[in-house]
């Protein structure tokens, strides 16, 4: 049994619209001795609830909390808003101020034989890698480091805020996490303007325009930076980075053409993983091609 085991939580978003990001997770976590367990009563995360019905948003998020609970687990989330949410609620019925709320919670799941006692924790992947692996044992597992690679980190806005629920993990006005796991690869994290930026998932279905407007203003600021790719943590983001932009080069008559790779994908490469077959790259997007071709010519140039 691995010294690092966690229960594996998927959410509604990656098993749909993310096999490239469960895929490479899975494979990442398996070279760096991280055990994931599948728990199959998983269900949503309550975040989608959180503004229609509180009480059942928390519900929802505790009723996985309990089940974790049960095999004596801690979550491992892949979504930025899953941990977000989870984490949350986990801290509001662990304290003081949350016991009445407590109360009705464990009425609700007792009907389905379930109980929160506050026992688990709940922590992102990325935060997993960078605390319970460690840089040191990440740069040690890279075999083909993406030297001569520029990227762009994208943090999105559930992954570090509310900083106050995370224990001060990483600064929510400069974090450093993503970069330094960036880094690790053997790639460069390139900084650029409006890096904090929202995604503008969260207004997509409010004001279309809007969101439009979001991405292309940071895809330009990447581009500006000549980064080589984007890396993200998130379901979300990269449905608005990836999946969308090539609806922003044809609605504003633009070209990026910026791979979007989900960090465990940059990972993989850097572990000498098979893109298509480990890290499942022919389901971003925007094509990865350019840049395998210009790794390979790198690797080339070098020898």
């Amino acid at each position: 049994m691995s010294e690092h085991r966690y229960a594996i939580f998927l959410g509604c978003t990656v098993p749909v619209r993310g096999l490239h990001y469960e895929l490479s997770v899975r494979k990442v976590s398996e070279k760096l001795g991280l055990e994931l367990v599948d728990i199959p009563e998983f269900a949503c995360c309550g975040f989608t609830l959180e503004g229609a019905h509180h009480h059942s948003a928390i519900v929802v998020a505790a009723r996985n909390l309990a089940l974790a609970e049960a095999q004596g687990l801690d979550i491992m989330t892949l979504c930025s808003a899953c941990n977000g949410h989870m984490t949350k609620v986990n801290k509001l019925l662990s304290s003081e101020e949350g016991k009445e709320e407590l109360e009705h919670v464990n009425k609700d799941l007792k009907e389905f034989g379930y109980e929160y006692k506050g026992t688990v924790k709940v922590k992102h992947f990325a935060r997993v890698l960078y605390e319970d692996i460690g840089i040191e044992k990440i740069k040690q597992a890279v075999t083909q480091p993406l030297t001569g690679i520029k990227v762009a980190s994208h943090y999105g806005c559930h992954y570090i805020k509310p900083s106050d629920i995370f224990d001060g993990f990483d600064d929510p006005l400069r974090p450093v996490t993503l970069d330094k796991l960036v880094e690790a690869t053997g790639a460069t994290a390139v900084n650029y303007k409006d890096k904090l930026q929202c995604c503008g998932g969260g207004i997509l279905s409010v004001h279309e325009g809007s969101t439009m407007k979001l991405i292309k203003r940071k895809l330009d600021h990447v581009k500006e930076a000549e980064a080589d790719a984007m890396t993200l943590i998130c379901p979300f983001c990269d449905i608005m980075f990836d999946e969308y932009q090539p609806t922003i080069e044809e609605d504003f008559e633009v070209e990026y053409k910026i791979p979007v790779l989900y960090y465990p994908q940059l990972l993989g490469l850097a572990m000498g993983m098979d893109p298509k077959k480990d890290l499942a790259v022919k389901k971003n997007m925007v094509k990865v091609k350019p840049l395998l071709k210009k790794l390979e010519e790198l690797k080339t140039g070098g020898e």
